[in-house]
């Protein structure tokens, strides 16, 4: 008899978790993007400030407006045309709805562990390019049938390979000046372009890290995609609002563009679920930390969550009081390929309300 019920609460589990329609999962994150621009669009204080926004009269003209629901689509029209009225955003703060960092240290190596991981690592502590000890959720699927292969991330930032320990994982990683070695006529071109452009960051631009995973994207279908944009801090550390505006403004048109190839491809289309997301937040209370992030910077652990896919009711912003926490994002990308992600530690738990309708 006890055999007959295991039996049965299995067939109960498959049965549950069987139910979402989502094939393909595409994760993008923008590097220390803050929440305050992504639901209040350009701040007014900053943009005032000439200090860090000397092009004043261009970015006030493209991102100003005295609406705040006007201002931020001025901002994120992707975000706020599309994912708004078709998904869901978590995080505006000003309505009680949050979404913070679980790890303690509020910066990059750190949250991009928490991401994809589950777990916020006390020993995962510094931005040193180590390889991860913690098994990845994108490393793990990778290890699942019909999955091989079948999953690759691109970033701008040279941390990746170690942060996702390409070595030990076997999923391709992409990052900064990394060879695109593929006969695939585009993503030679991307990589010669690659290395003859500007770097104002230090690392490839993000434009870059994007044509070459669209072009990997269309060329080898992918059943999970990450792409990890870096701009938008490195733009925020040098104190340059009106930069890390215009970045953020890109990096929209970016994911707006990639979902239009999504929706038009046969392998994607309705079958695809976005996730988008930021590894820390920033200061704000304090405006001259905006440029800063870490444990000591106040309100650097607030983060916001993205999701557009055919398992995710299209509830928009959420108005009501909650509490979600970044360490939850790794078994949420699992649960909506149906796979219960499970690791050499703790994994929180998925946000269930992504996961299905």
């Amino acid at each position: 008899m006890k055999y007959l019920l295991v039996a049965m609460l299995l067939l109960s589990y498959v049965v549950s978790t069987a139910q979402n329609k989502t094939e393909n999962v595409v994760i993008v994150t923008l590097d220390g993007m803050r929440w305050q621009e992504v639901f209040g669009g350009a701040d007014s204080m900053l943009l005032r400030d000439k200090k860090f926004t000397r092009d004043s009269s261009g970015t006030n003209k493209a991102f100003w407006n005295s609406d705040l629901q006007e201002r931020r689509k001025l901002l994120f029209p992707f975000l706020w045309n599309t994912i708004a009225a078709q998904g869901q955003l978590y995080g505006n703060r000003w309505l009680g709805n949050k979404v913070d960092n679980a790890n303690r240290y509020w910066f990059s190596y750190p949250g991009y562990n928490e991401i994809f991981t589950g777990y916020p690592d006390t020993l995962v502590n510094s931005n040193d390019r180590i390889p991860n000890k913690n098994i990845n959720v994108l490393e793990f699927i990778n290890k699942q049938p019909n999955f091989t292969g079948k999953v690759a991330a691109f970033a701008t930032w040279g941390a990746f390979p170690f942060i996702l320990n390409r070595e030990r994982s076997g999923v391709y990683v992409n990052a900064d000046a990394d060879s695109l070695k593929f006969t695939n006529s585009n993503l030679q071109l991307i990589n010669d372009m690659q290395f003859l452009t500007t770097r104002p960051i230090g690392v490839r631009p993000d434009i870059f890290t994007y044509f070459a995973a669209r072009e990997y994207m269309k060329a080898y279908q992918p059943k999970v995609l990450y792409i990890a944009f870096d701009e938008t801090d490195d733009f925020a550390h040098g104190g340059e609002y009106d930069q890390y505006l215009k970045s953020a403004f890109s990096q929209d048109a970016m994911i707006a563009d990639l979902w239009k190839y999504i929706q038009s491809t046969p392998q994607y289309k309705n079958k695809t679920t976005l996730l988008i997301t930021t590894d820390h937040g920033r200061g704000d209370k304090d405006k001259e930390n905006w440029k800063h992030h870490g444990a000591k910077i106040e309100d650097a652990g607030q983060i916001w969550i993205a999701a557009l896919g055919p398992d995710s009711e299209a509830t928009g912003e959420l108005k009501q009081s909650g509490q979600l926490y970044q360490q939850q994002f790794a078994a949420t990308i699992a649960g909506l390929l149906n796979l219960v992600f499970t690791a050499n530690h703790p994994v929180a738990a998925p946000v269930r309300s992504i996961l299905k309708k």
